[in-house]
């Protein structure tokens, strides 16, 4: 089983334009996300997919492979496809984040666990939500899992909802989930899912995943302990740098 891990890299963003070029602590950030990678176990190969000459050119003033795609694609799975197609060598897909620049290469390693069952054709990582900040915020998709371990459902909206309890003790009462967006594909899953249609449910929350659960797909799923902080923002950037103490 060939793992191929690739890392979507966009130039253009609407609140952060080029920061797969941001400097971080000496490092752009691009480097750090690939150089945590490269820590995998399970990987054998990582690839940067993007759609500016200037990321492809950076990658090789540190030794990192790039290919160019289209600047056309809705999203990184759809880069992820491009590239497939090119390393059809490979066995299995992940799609890394690359505005994580402290990812974990252990999260990495779990997910990619999830293909020693050869059942498995899609999988993603989720975590056990904390607070009641993340539990009732929008912008933390949280997921449903049944006994599998399988995603049965994302969603903004804070589920399952706890019909009869006041949500201040809604953790105390149940065990939920937020998603952590680190996805994997079998290759072949992978280049079916790529010409689905946009779904309703995928429309109505704005999640992608959705379409995969609405044409009948199993998400399989691992639990973990672990996440780290994606930069969207110049502020994600201050925080981090804080955090760390760069």
């Amino acid at each position: 089983m060939k793992i191929l891990g690739i890392i979507p890299a966009r130039y253009e963003s609407s609140r952060f334009p080029g920061k797969p070029l941001i400097d971080i602590a000496g490092k752009s950030m691009i480097q750090r996300v690939y150089d945590q990678c490269q820590k995998s176990t399970r990987l054998d190969k990582v690839i940067v997919a993007t759609d500016d000459q200037r990321i492809l050119d950076h990658l090789k003033t540190f030794g990192a492979e790039g290919v160019m795609t289209s600047a056309k694609h809705a999203s990184g799975t759809d880069r992820c496809g491009e590239v497939a197609e090119k390393y059809s060598e490979f066995d299995i897909l992940i799609n890394i984040q690359g505005d994580e620049p402290m990812i974990d290469p252990l999260q990495i390693d779990l997910l990619c666990s999830c293909f020693d069952n050869i059942n498995t054709h899609i999988a993603t990582l989720v975590k056990r939500i904390q607070t009641k900040e993340e539990l009732f915020n929008e912008n933390t998709p949280k997921v449903i899992l049944n006994k599998k371990q399988e995603a049965i459902y994302f969603s903004r909206s804070t589920i399952p909802f706890l019909r009869g309890k006041k949500s201040d003790i809604w953790l105390n009462e149940h065990t939920f989930y937020k998603h952590i967006g680190i996805y994997a594909f079998r290759s072949q899953t992978l280049a079916k899912i790529n010409k689905l249609p946009v779904s309703s449910l995928e429309i109505a929350e704005g999640l992608e995943q959705l379409r995969w659960i609405e044409n009948g797909y199993s998400i399989q799923t691992k639990i973990t302990d672990k996440e780290s902080q994606a930069i969207d923002t110049p502020e994600d950037l201050i925080k981090l740098l804080a955090l760390l103490k760069f």
